[in-house]
């Protein structure tokens, strides 16, 4: 009989302990699985976050890009346009046979 009442409190000290063993184990690896996922978390939002860096900046990139094809095409308007003025005083300069350093000496 001193068997068996061995026996059943090996076996509870064995449970208590196995179980104060397991609930230890259980909260380490869950506090390091829990930082992990954080870590995890946090390197998504971060990429997200670049993500939407590099396209607010292509926005932006592409907005001027925009603009300055705008104003390239007033400089060409504007230089068409002298351009046009110009021909239009020489050929009423050649009309009247005089030249344009001719012109601009009497100023």
């Amino acid at each position: 009989m001193s068997n068996r009442d061995g026996f059943a409190s090996g076996l509870i000290a064995g449970a208590a302990v196995g179980g104060l063993v397991g609930g230890l184990l259980g909260i380490l690896v869950g506090a390091r699985v829990s930082n992990d996922a954080d870590e995890a978390e946090n390197l998504l939002e971060t990429q997200d976050t670049e993500k939407q860096k590099v396209i607010k900046e292509s926005e932006s990139i592409e907005e001027t890009r925009q603009s300055l094809e705008g104003k390239i095409a007033q400089l060409n308007q504007a230089i068409d346009e002298v351009r046009q003025q110009i021909n239009g005083v020489n050929s009423s300069l050649a009309n009247t046979g005089r030249s344009l350093s001719e012109e601009s000496s009497n100023y």
